[in-house]
């Protein structure tokens, strides 16, 4: 805990135990105000009816009421007291672990945003060194051919194109933190979202000469379409990115009473076990988990936070040297009761 919580955090204890005192204070203040009151009354017709019923008692120094309703309310003062001081540790307690209750999701998003933004820093770092390490040799050689000039050229063209890819996923992440996704959900079937998401990375499947087989069903689901042909889209370019030339990839559907389950199987080189509890996290890459060089380590984040947002979840299980497997379980539009 850093200082500026660990400030906040007094401060808030500070006001919690505040209240709490203020609450106690004024309790004991009416019951203070009651009790003796109620002891003075007493006394009072005690008194009388002694004085009524014997008269002979009239006047003796025996009875002396103020005394007894003194004694009294110095006994519930003091009884009080006790009762405030107990309250005060209690509630100094209570006030604590409130506190850090509050504080503690404030202090994890801000950890984790403090995380993001120095992973992105570093990353966009990477290309715009070799940005300008790039131009400036080009810029101090004079002796460089046309084609070398190309050839520089064009690698500062690729490593803008990474730069490009990384802002639109950084982007991405930005738009799916807030709550308007959930805005433009509509009822879907799931066979749209897998067609159009296989007719986005035909191109890569292609080039690797890789079968996409479509076995999904027409399953009904709620949500945004352009976020879940999104999120089949990074699951596709993932399994054709680590698969084998002339493989298979195979989509399936699984309708439960509840839930959807989009599955992509590939016969990929797997990832391995100790990377597979982190491939979720941002910018993390591994090289049989995340692509090393060919990506930034944001696709099934943004994937899994897709997911999330619909409420659904993803999960992986991999083999290595036989493939991985990626259930997306999805909530189910609940079909209209025949009537």
């Amino acid at each position: 805990m850093n200082n500026v919580y660990r400030s906040a955090t007094v401060k808030l204890t500070a006001w919690y135990l505040a209240l709490a005192m203020i609450i106690s204070v004024i309790f004991s203040a009416v019951v203070y105000h009651v009790a003796t009151s109620q002891i003075a009354t007493s006394l009072s017709d005690q008194t009388r009816r002694i004085y009524e019923q014997f008269p002979v008692f009239y006047g003796n120094p025996f009875f002396v009421r103020d005394n007894d309703a003194s004694n009294g309310s110095h006994h519930i003062l003091i009884e009080l007291i006790y009762f405030n001081l107990l309250v005060l540790l209690i509630a100094g307690l209570a006030s604590y672990w409130l506190a850090r209750r509050t504080l503690q999701p404030i202090e994890a998003s801000n950890d984790s945003q403090k995380r993001f933004v120095a992973d992105a820093s570093h990353e966009l770092r990477t290309p715009v060194t070799s940005l300008k390490m790039s131009a400036e040799v080009a810029l101090l050689d004079n002796s460089l051919s046309k084609d070398e000039l190309r050839d520089a050229i064009k690698s500062n063209l690729e490593d803008a194109d990474r730069l490009e890819n990384l802002l639109n996923s950084l982007l991405r992440l930005s738009q799916l933190e807030s709550d308007e996704l959930r805005q433009r959900f509509t009822d879907l079937t799931v066979q749209p979202v897998v067609l159009e998401a296989i007719q986005q990375i035909s191109q890569q499947a292609e080039a690797k000469h890789i079968s996409v087989v479509n076995e999904a069903k027409n399953d009904s689901i709620t949500g945004d379409a352009n976020s879940l042909v999104q999120l089949m889209v990074i699951l596709l370019d993932n399994a054709i990115k680590y698969s084998p030339e002339k493989s298979t990839i195979t989509i399936t559907t699984k309708r439960h009473p509840q839930t959807t389950v989009i599955t992509v199987s590939d016969q990929g080189m797997g990832i391995e076990p100790q990377a597979l509890r982190h491939v979720f996290d941002r910018f993390y890459r591994a090289d049989k988990a995340r692509g090393g060089n060919n990506g930034f380590g944001l696709g099934l984040s943004i994937a899994q936070h897709i997911a999330s947002l619909h409420g659904g979840s993803i999960t992986l299980t991999s083999t290595v040297g036989k493939g991985t497997k990626v259930d997306v379980s999805l909530p189910s539009k609940t079909p209209p009761v025949a009537r």
